[in-house]
């Protein structure tokens, strides 16, 4: 009987520290539901960005997105997902933008364009504003281009979250062009943006502004003659079966960000905000490490495939001759931010 009512004692002391046990993991379950690793009580999302732009596969844009879309997503455990679209398949740039407007996008690699919104977004590729790579570099991540970022993201909706360092834009043609002489009739493609236009025809081109989709198809029909583009877009895109010479103008030093819409970016939780940042940061200094070997492959590959590089340009010609339209172009705000580049470079 003793032995009866001591199993019996002994099971109801195993009972309750079950119970007991049970309850403690249940409260514990229970901060864990709607949080992450992180966010201590941020929500899980599930979200797919997708992003457009107008380089190649073998792009240096497009290897570096998909690099970020890949830390993205180990980053934020999967939460996130970024789909790339080279080759302008989701549309050209500013269609892009437009489409990220309407939720349509999300994400695009843009510059100079942005100025039909922002106007300051000029600045990222004025003919003949930098000295050099450095001092473009001082000026993004200054106080100048924390002002420019600003407006792009109070005034086009969309967030930069990286920025791509651009080879110089270089001039490609079927005859050396050395001095603005040798522009006289010269029919070319720029992008659309304003202060290309007015900046060529003052050096005495006659430019069109045209999507980049169409210009190899447009040099190809002699419906123009050249174009305007750094050597990795003029090495992605084929040019060198439609143009004979890339002439050295290095008229822009320029850069490129790499934008999210704002409402998509404010969206989501503390701890992916974070993520989502701490991926842009590495995916910046991947870019960068691309950028130094991969021009310098792009310009001989360029050779070896028949382009003549005419090295033999005027360049203050060029700069004398753009820098009356530049600064006539100019408003006050841009022509004052404009003062401050050239200054720096001083």
């Amino acid at each position: 009987m003793k032995k009866t009512r001591f199993l019996a004692l002994l099971l109801v002391l195993l009972l309750s520290l079950t119970v007991f046990i049970g309850c403690g993991g249940g409260d514990t379950s229970g901060d864990d539901t709607n949080g992450d690793n992180e966010g201590g009580g941020d929500e899980v999302q599930s979200i797919e960005w997708k992003l457009g732009h107008l380089g190649n596969d073998t792009h240096i844009w497009n290897l570096t997105a998909l690099e970020f879309a890949k830390l993205v997503d180990e980053k934020t455990d999967g939460q996130i997902t970024i789909k790339v679209y080279p080759n302008e398949s989701l549309g050209n740039e500013i269609d892009t933008i437009n489409m990220i407007q309407t939720r349509a996008a999300d994400m695009v690699i843009s510059g100079e364009s942005m100025q039909n919104w922002a106007p300051t977004a000029a600045m990222m590729a004025v003919p003949y504003a930098f000295n050099d790579e450095a001092h473009m570099r001082s000026i993004v991540e200054g106080e100048i281009g924390r002002e420019i970022e600003a407006e792009i993201t109070e005034k086009v909706g969309l967030v930069p979250l990286y920025y791509h360092v651009r080879a110089p834009r270089n001039l490609t043609s079927n005859e050396p062009i050395s001095t603005p002489a040798d522009l006289a009739g010269f029919k070319m493609r720029v992008p659309n943006v304003p202060l290309f236009v007015e900046a060529w025809k003052a050096a005495g081109a006659s430019p069109q502004v045209m999507a980049f989709s169409e210009v190899f198809t447009a040099l190809q029909q002699n419906v123009i003659s050249g174009q305007e583009n750094p050597y990795d877009l003029i090495h992605s895109a084929n040019f060198n079966e439609v143009q004979k010479y890339v002439n050295e103008t290095e008229h822009v030093y320029g850069w490129i960000y790499v934008l999210v819409g704002e409402e998509q970016f404010n969206e989501l939780t503390e701890s992916n905000k974070t993520a989502v940042m701490e991926a842009a940061a590495e995916a910046q200094a991947f870019g960068d490490g691309l950028l130094e070997e991969e021009i310098a492959r792009y310009k001989q590959e360029l050779q070896d495939r028949g382009m003549t590089i005419n090295s033999d340009v005027d360049k203050e010609a060029f700069r004398a001759a753009m820098a009356p339209a530049v600064e006539e172009f100019l408003n006050e705000t841009q022509l004052d931010i404009y003062n401050r580049i050239v200054e720096a470079g001083k």
